[in-house]
């Protein structure tokens, strides 16, 4: 099977890459922006046109949640636009889709974990975009997945848990809020759980949503203070309301993600935070 993994450089197609040689019969092709650029229909029928692939999955995204509020172009370009270019050119070229979303398209006002078939509310123009990512896939693809996910972290890029580890070792106090609730996602779990529906030929029938995040919920803070003691650090985390901490764009206030779909038609064991926080630590 042919892979062409997109947005390969960020935190989900450099954990893709290190799980590979776990999957020897597939063959990758990594491209970031330098090498393809997905917002370019005519670069992307260049390259279609030359590379004959099976499954693309689309790991490329505008994630600048805060910056997006004054770059909405730009990110309706990446999370949207360049979506639907994929999503048009998968039905021309035959190959199955796989996009990356986000917990961030509900509005929080949920107080239990979220369902697939649950209607999107975005309260960021983060969020809009990726809905509307989500509904070009709906609309022009024709064989496709759609997998939101949460508070994604990784070994690589910029990320919570490495901001935490960072700040906890040049301060003797953190504040983080509490009144926000979620699920962490270490990308090298999900990264696992996608080649293994791809390794179960469970190439995509139609356009289906999918929830994957690791199990269990928390806030912010209950993150931080585990990142902070899983790492050995002596600062204090103190626990705060989002009113004290004002950002640009609007967060959720809860955003747990309901997986038993993805659980129950790929027979996947899910992880829980705690273990996979401590193997991420472990490997950094």
């Amino acid at each position: 099977m042919k892979i062409l993994v997109t947005g390969s450089n960020g935190q989900l197609g450099l954990s893709i890459k290190d799980k590979a040689e776990s999957f020897p019969y597939f063959q990758f092709i990594y491209t970031d922006i330098e090498a393809l650029d997905i917002t370019s229909e005519k670069s992307l029928r260049n390259f279609f046109n030359q590379n004959k692939i099976e499954v693309l999955i689309n790991c490329a995204g505008y994630t600048a949640v805060d910056k997006a509020e004054n770059e909405k172009e730009k990110a309706f370009l990446i999370n949207s636009h360049a979506v639907k270019n994929l999503a048009l050119l998968s039905k021309d070229y035959g190959f199955s889709f796989i996009h990356i979303s986000t917990d961030f398209v509900f509005d929080g006002q949920k107080n239990t974990p979220y369902l697939e078939t649950d209607t999107p509310n975005p309260l960021s123009v983060y969020g809009q975009s990726k809905f509307d990512g989500e509904r070009n896939v709906l609309q022009f693809a024709e064989n496709a997945l759609i997998i939101r996910t949460s508070w994604l972290y990784a070994e690589y890029g910029n990320n919570f848990v490495k901001t935490i580890r960072r700040i906890a070792t040049e301060r003797q106090e953190i504040k983080v809020v509490n009144d926000q609730a979620g699920a962490p996602t270490y990308a090298g779990d999900l990264a696992e759980a996608i080649l293994k529906i791809l390794d179960q030929k469970h190439l995509p029938q139609g356009v289906n949503t999918y929830h994957y995040s690791n199990e269990g919920i928390v806030s912010w803070f209950d993150f931080a203070v585990a990142i902070v003691e899983m790492s050995n650090l002596k600062c204090l985390v103190k626990p705060i309301p989002t009113s004290e901490y004002p950002l640009p764009a609007k967060r959720p206030a809860y955003s747990g993600l309901n997986k038993e779909k993805i659980k129950r038609d790929f027979e996947l064991i899910i992880p829980g935070w705690k273990e996979s926080l401590k193997k991420c630590i472990a490997n950094m």
